[in-house]
């Protein structure tokens, strides 16, 4: 299967944009928290860490294309600071479990942040070794590469949550709870 998305390869941070690479599981739980966010004005889910033949969501599911679902996070860092973007990736996501969240399971859902600068590797190895562990009582397994390529995922993955809702077992079971955790817990950062 041929992927003709989105390869966005070059990444032009400024005093306005910036742009982080987040692995937390299914791309469609992590992106149902991040469209909330203030000061974040772009949120794409896809792939990162495989090459772009295996870049479909046939191939990632086959567990053996090398890639993680993310999603690609841009946003306005005077608004909504790099590690206010980690401390919620953090905390809507199990970073201790390798290659799992809850009942998904392959390393397609391993927990990763591909960053584009060095201030995001710092602050995400900065909250894996303090943060995490008091969250969860165990070591963060969190991948913390830097970004080298990212795939838009196919279109019908693009904002799932908020097209398909309860109308999907998975979204009312799994993704529902996660922003409801998530709304309650960082009510401050929403829009």
């Amino acid at each position: 299967m041929a992927h003709f998305a989105e390869v966005v390869t070059d990444i032009n941070n400024t005093a306005t944009h910036e742009t982080i690479i987040l692995g937390g599981g299914c791309f469609w739980c992590t992106e149902a928290v991040y469209v909330e966010l203030k000061g974040v004005k772009r949120v794409v889910s896809g792939y990162s860490g495989g090459p772009e033949e295996t870049a479909n969501y046939e191939a990632v599911c086959t567990k053996t294309s090398g890639h993680i679902e993310v999603i690609l996070v841009d946003f306005d860092p005077s608004v909504i600071t790099t590690r206010q973007i980690l401390e919620v990736f953090f905390a809507t996501h199990d970073p201790t479990t390798p290659d799992q969240q809850g009942n998904d399971k392959g390393p397609q859902y391993a927990s990763a942040v591909f960053y584009t600068t060095e201030e995001q590797k710092a602050i995400a190895e900065e909250l894996m070794a303090e943060v995490v562990p008091e969250l969860y009582g165990a070591p963060a397994v969190t991948h913390v590469l830097p970004h080298e390529t990212f795939y838009a995922a196919e279109d019908y993955h693009q904002d799932y949550y908020n097209k398909v809702g309860s109308r999907n077992s998975y979204c009312s079971f799994v993704i529902t709870p996660k922003v409801g955790k998530f709304r309650k817990q960082f009510s401050a950062l929403r829009k």
